[in-house]
């Protein structure tokens, strides 16, 4: 029986999602208690992988066990919330199809970025960005990201992907509070460290370094080099998966 497993976790102490050697991760976290506590070796496959220091307030990832019930699956959502460290938490195990998948079957996912634009100790998650910024400007060049498909400028070097061809659905800046604003972006797939250097280049527009046709330029060119510094990860947060 293949399961879905609903979670959330603040990635600070681990590096990503994926298992690594040498290196904690989120995904070896999970596996270990879940294994752990069914006293046999599961599996976890995570819809994504999330990079050093990112979050997810919303994550999927399935295994497949023998059938539960109700009552057992509960009784294991609060067993392995007790193993769990502090930074993971498990909100749901549900069963699904077998032929669901939490990485294959998802059609979109959204990621959050937050900033603000005063000193603030009271954002630990959010990248505080002290230069004005332009975000009307910022926008102009969300919507001019949606014209393109190919987003070789703002993928990580040397990496397996074969593909940098991702559908961009949503991109767009808007404001929580005097000081503090999110970025929303919606694609079918991401790129090793995608968001992160879009919003680099992004606040390059936003403070006046760069143009909106320069802007585009970056895109063309399909360059990593030509576009702009990746900024922090623990201002990132997977927020949703849709299937």
């Amino acid at each position: 029986m293949r399961y879905f497993i609903t979670l959330s976790y603040d990635g600070a102490a681990y590096n990503g999602w994926q298992i690594q050697p040498n290196a904690p991760s989120v995904q070896a976290t999970l596996q270990q208690a879940l294994s752990t506590l069914l006293r046999h070796d599961i599996e976890i496959v995570g819809a994504g992988r999330t990079d050093t220091g990112v979050n997810a307030s919303y994550m999927i990832a399935h295994f497949d066990y023998e059938t539960f019930d109700e009552a057992q699956l509960q009784q294991l959502r609060y067993r392995l919330n007790k193993l769990l460290p502090r930074d993971i938490a498990i909100h749901d195990i549900r069963p699904v199809a077998d032929s669901m998948h939490a990485r294959f079957s998802a059609t979109s996912r959204t990621y959050h970025y937050f900033i603000v634009t005063s000193k603030t100790p009271f954002e630990p998650y959010a990248y505080y960005f002290p230069l004005p910024l332009d975000f009307q400007l910022m926008n102009e060049a969300c919507r001019i990201l949606m014209e393109y498909t190919d987003f070789t400028s703002f993928a990580k070097l040397h990496t397996d992907t074969k593909t940098n061809i991702c559908t961009i659905t949503e991109a767009g800046w808007s404001q929580l509070s005097p000081i503090k604003w999110q970025f929303t972006i919606t694609a079918n797939r991401f790129l090793r460290n995608m968001v992160r250097a879009i919003v680099g280049t992004l606040l390059d527009v936003g403070r006046g370094a760069i143009t909106l046709q320069q802007f585009r330029d970056i895109i063309e060119q399909k360059d990593r080099c030509a576009a702009g510094t990746s900024v922090p990860g623990n201002a990132l947060f997977l927020a949703d998966i849709k299937y």
